[in-house]
């Protein structure tokens, strides 16, 4: 692929973008983005649990707000790497590229029905912001183009679903788009305006909701997809302005909170005993009902837009909730079924699937939000723990830890280890990230718990060998310092390998290595290139017990066959003695072999 063009030789910098004039508010550019995908994450890690509280529609599993939270995760982070990636030169993103990668982010993160709208919603917006527009306007965006943006979430989302409802969060995006437009009528040329429009009408559409769904007014509830879009709405309009909206008029006495803390919107009164929801009426059929699908199947899909359009017929027929979104080759499926293969079938015949997730939605229904029921007492002390392979999760889960399946180049967000976390239902949580690419996320993930008044304690273990070194010397007895210091201890003196085979032609710091080649990695680095797996593996060994050793621990994929474990528990025996060495099975784990020396 040829470079792209760069500027002639000795020719004078490009000028900077044109900066808008002054307004009221920011405009919104790429670092408006970046503030706004940052307060949204916020705003949603607060509200999440009352988001998750109020999640009775499509189907009442709670986690509404969950979802959310890790839908707009992954879009900051793509707006932060690139921003990142600019961190050298002395320019900023421009707008198309933030506004892009945002909607990108969310797509490839987005999770459960509510996340995969916002996806879309915001690859509508996107759409109208990364448009071809002059350069002397294409630095930022102005009310007119805000409220041309929010028209499009609203009607691309509409279109993504397949039985559209109202009543959900597609009502509330259709009010911002129409308030936004109102706005432009009236004179409003600014974003700030525009935006704070937007918002003061999705909140009044969120109120109505329950008008539109029996399900929500017999629950007392407004629709949880809905107030998590308007919490996102609220911190763009903090993001365009530096301060979040006016508070409407105090809400009446026993309505459940409908919006982020700074804007509780009116909503009709609870009642008093509510009975558990049942099935909303045939627009919605399947949805919300208890006996509905038992499967929430998700992927992500490469696939042309005609192979899309077979797979949304064939999946109509399958289940509900049917959402596709994305396009340019890249899309998010989402649809309720009871064959969850049939789904993944659909979606192998379409293109290629892949981060395949699917959720048995269980017998048993979501706490509701107006139950009263005797709060479960916490552990004093629990050990979550990040495993590649659901091998690994059952020893994991067997030593007492709760475990968080990492799948193969799908690493878990912060979310995701912080409600890891909270599950555990203890007053003091070691956490194991076990890889040291999530160091950083098991620290948010840390911080996140910690405001919800659980003592959290980080070791920095960097694979699931030094976890299980850690795990074998836990005591939930002691004091939690001393606890910790003993597993950081055993942790710390527990050297970690691994076999995995070269994808691609590379330098390594053994040499250069060949796709199919094996390499034996030691402690992060590759020390041995090789083309045998269970001769690598043996020279991985004597290295690492070069300098002693009492244990050696393997765990391999299930792919490897039975006789090279044998081979390597007699080569230890023999070459090595006096080292014990134990066998597990990992799973599906992403790579042949972990092997860790105590």
């Amino acid at each position: 692929m040829p470079e792209p063009e760069g500027e002639p030789e000795g020719a004078p910098p490009p000028a900077p973008h044109p900066r808008p004039p002054h307004r009221r508010g920011a405009p919104l550019d790429a670092p408006a983005v970046r503030r706004w995908c940052a307060l949204a994450l916020d705003a949603l890690g607060r509200a999440r649990e009352d988001i998750d509280a109020i999640n009775v529609y499509p189907v009442a599993d709670g986690d509404t707000g969950t979802n959310l939270y890790l839908t707009v995760e992954s879009a900051a982070q793509a707006v932060e790497a690139v921003f990142a990636a600019h961190e050298t030169g002395a320019t900023v993103p421009a707008l198309p590229d933030a506004v892009r990668a945002m909607a990108h982010g969310a797509l490839i993160g987005a999770r459960g029905n509510s996340g995969t709208i916002l996806a879309q919603l915001l690859r509508g917006m996107a759409q109208v912001l990364t448009a071809p527009r002059e350069e002397a306007h294409a630095a930022y965006a102005d009310g007119p183009l805000l409220a041309e943006a929010l028209r499009r979430a609203a009607d691309s989302a509409y279109g993504a679903v397949a039985h559209p409802v109202e009543g959900t969060v597609l009502t509330v995006a259709t009010a911002a788009a129409d308030g936004a437009h109102s706005a432009v009528r009236a004179g409003a040329a600014d974003c700030a305006a525009v935006a704070r429009a937007a918002h003061t009408a999705a909140l009044a559409a969120l109120g109505e909701t329950p008008r539109h769904l029996a399900v929500l007014a017999r629950a007392g509830v407004v629709d949880a997809g809905g107030r998590g879009f308007v919490t996102v709405l609220h911190t763009l309009v903090e993001a365009l302005t530096g301060e979040p909206p006016a508070r409407p008029a105090p809400r009446p006495a026993g309505v459940l909170p409908t919006a982020p803390c700074a804007s509780q919107p009116s909503a009709p009164s609870a009642p008093s005993a509510p009975s558990a929801p049942s099935a909303p009426s045939a627009e919605g059929a399947g949805e919300g009902d208890p006996g509905g699908p038992a499967y929430e199947v998700i992927y992500l899909l490469d696939a042309d837009d005609a192979a899309v359009a077979r797979l949304r017929r064939r999946l109509d027929a399958l289940g509900d909730s049917l959402v596709v979104v994305g396009g340019d080759g890249l899309w998010n499926v989402h649809v309720h079924v009871d064959d969850a293969g049939a789904a993944v079938e659909a979606g192998i015949e379409a293109g290629r699937p892949h981060r395949v997730r699917i959720t048995h939605f269980g017998a048993a229904p979501a706490p509701r939000p107006d139950t009263a029921q005797p709060p479960r007492e916490r552990a004093p002390r629990a050990v979550v723990a990040v495993v590649p392979g659901e091998g690994l999760a059952e020893l994991y889960a067997q030593s007492g830890a709760t475990a968080v399946h990492a799948r193969a180049g799908e690493p878990p967000a912060s979310g995701e280890l912080a409600e890891a976390i909270r599950r555990a239902h203890a007053h003091e949580v070691v956490l194991l990230p076990n890889d040291p690419e999530l160091r950083h996320t098991a620290a948010a993930a840390a911080e996140q718990a910690r405001g919800d008044g659980i003592r959290v304690a980080l070791i920095p273990t960097r694979s699931a060998v030094q976890g299980i070194a850690a795990l074998a010397v836990h005591e939930g007895g002691r004091r939690f310092d001393e606890d910790v210091v003993a597993m950081t201890s055993a942790a710390g003196t527990t050297r970690h390998g691994e076999i995995v085979v070269a994808e691609r032609q590379s330098w390594t710091t053994a040499g250069v290595c060949q796709a199919g080649d094996v390499l034996g990695l030691v402690d992060g680095d590759v020390a041995v290139i090789g083309t045998d797996l269970a001769d690598t593996a043996r020279t991985v060994l004597d290295r690492m017990l070069s300098a002693g050793g009492e244990m050696v621990t393997l765990v391999l994929d299930d792919e490897v066959p039975e006789r090279v474990a044998g081979l390597l528990e007699r080569h230890v025996r023999t070459r090595h003695l006096a080292v014990d060495t134990v066998v597990y099975r990992g799973g599906r784990q992403g790579s042949p072999m972990l092997i860790g020396v105590e």
